[in-house]
């Protein structure tokens, strides 16, 4: 099965980006919208609490689980929004090289943001994405 995400540099624009400017898919491409995945464990409870990196880590390993129930994986996905609460441009840069390294190779176009509160007690981190494979 030949990979479905294409990801797009510019010349003309930065390279200070850690990521894609863009992405595309083809039309034949089966989209999967995931939820924000969030820093919950099996039971319910929040993890990592406190702790930037430890919440960004298990929020890929649960988008993980997902993708791979929707039939994907991590070089499918073509956009992320990570999500943090945090007005400290530093707990964002903690978060985002958990995702960055996670994605590695596969450096999707992102964004940012920090974010006033998240929906569920002591979260820190929630990361949204989009993914594109062919059946």
């Amino acid at each position: 099965m030949s990979k479905a995400v294409t990801l797009i540099r510019s010349a003309s624009l930065s390279d200070a980006a850690e990521y894609a400017y863009a992405a595309t898919a083809p039309a034949e491409a089966r989209l999967i919208f995931l939820a924000g995945s969030c820093p919950l464990n099996e039971n319910g409870s929040t993890a990592g609490v406190g702790d930037f990196a430890a919440q960004a880590a298990k929020c890929i390993e649960n988008m993980t689980i997902a993708l791979a129930e929707a039939g994907g994986d991590l070089n499918d996905v073509i956009s992320t929004r990570v999500l943090v609460a945090s007005s400290q441009q530093s707990d964002l840069v903690i978060a985002w090289d958990v995702v960055r390294d996670a994605f590695g190779e596969h450096d999707v176009p992102s964004t940012l943001l920090g974010v006033t509160v998240l929906g569920y007690d002591d979260q820190l981190v929630e990361i949204e994405a989009i993914a594109a494979v062919r059946d």
